[in-house]
């Protein structure tokens, strides 16, 4: 199943997209549910109550999309240093933060990211100049839990997700290293776009996924989700140690190689911009650079 959180002319609706892509079918839910976008359909899973579909598809190209969670009710859990060719790229060119180097950790490394940085597909990535000179992008794979646990085993973990989607890890590379962590370089506003939708974990094979990125139709990254170096169970199973995940909670599972901030020299992201993820079956999260003005 293919969930779509969209903006028409009245208001904000969730639904189901058809297998063409062409329609969604919204689910017939009051404006103040419908709002939480996936939420919803999460908290409807929890109680068992199936959602009613409405018998009135909008047009794809009729509506706005926006991310699937367009508000996380908590902050979006990150990985870093996920795949070995990153960790290589970032030690080589200095960015490295965590006096790790170019060593691969021993465990994952855990951040999180601000909720009110997220943004939908279309919208504009803020750069504020008066923070950071060194605007940079990560194209991720996100994890979107849909039952509650905690102490889940690695051979459990997968039955409590309830499937994934496109995450842009913004980061303003200058302002990580100078506070030497990353909540502040990456959870200025717009520094997390989401989407274009979300997709159940039946559709997407993690054993094989390509996960790609281009700026102005440059392709810059090019990986793979059988490049992690610590899978999605066991980033479940680290995580949910001694914390209780929640259904909702979204897990962003690392960048593969390609950020600017690996090249020599860096190539930053600036104003004008396009930045386009792709992940097959989730599609194609597109989002262009804007400079912040007051």
């Amino acid at each position: 199943m293919r969930i779509a959180t969209y903006r028409t002319l009245q208001r904000i609706e969730i639904g189901v997209l058809s297998q063409d892509g062409s329609s969604i079918t919204p689910f017939d839910l009051p404006p103040a549910r419908a709002e939480k976008g996936l939420l919803a359909v999460l908290e409807a899973d929890q109680a068992l109550l199936p959602l009613r579909s409405v018998d009135h598809p909008h047009r794809i190209g009729s509506v706005e999309l926006l991310a699937p969670i367009p508000r996380p009710r908590r902050n979006i859990i990150c990985i870093g240093k996920n795949y070995h060719e990153h960790v290589k790229e970032i030690a080589a060119q200095g960015f490295d933060t965590t006096g790790g180097g170019a060593t691969p950790p021993d465990a994952p490394i855990v951040f999180s990211k601000f909720p009110d940085c997220v943004v939908g597909p279309g919208a504009s990535i803020l750069h504020d100049k008066r923070i950071t000179q060194q605007l940079d992008y990560e194209a991720e794979l996100a994890v979107i839990i849909g039952r509650k646990g905690r102490a889940i085993s690695v051979g459990d973990a997968m039955d409590h997700v309830w499937g994934y989607t496109i995450i842009n890890d913004v980061t303003a590379r200058d302002v990580q290293k100078a506070h030497k962590q990353w909540l502040l370089g990456k959870s200025q506003d717009s520094f997390c776009p989401m989407g274009p939708i979300a997709v159940t974990r039946d559709l997407l094979n993690l054993a094989d996924t390509p996960i790609r990125l281009w700026v102005n139709d440059e392709l810059r990254q090019d990986g793979n989700t059988h490049l992690m170096m610590f899978s999605v169970p066991e980033l479940i199973a680290t995580i949910s140690a001694g914390i209780t995940l929640y259904p909702g909670d979204v897990i962003a599972t690392g960048t593969p190689a390609g950020v600017g901030a690996g090249f020599d020299p860096p190539r930053f992201l600036k104003a004008g911009d396009k930045v386009r993820i792709e992940i097959p079956p989730i599609g194609v999260l597109e989002n262009t650079v804007e400079n912040w003005r007051r």
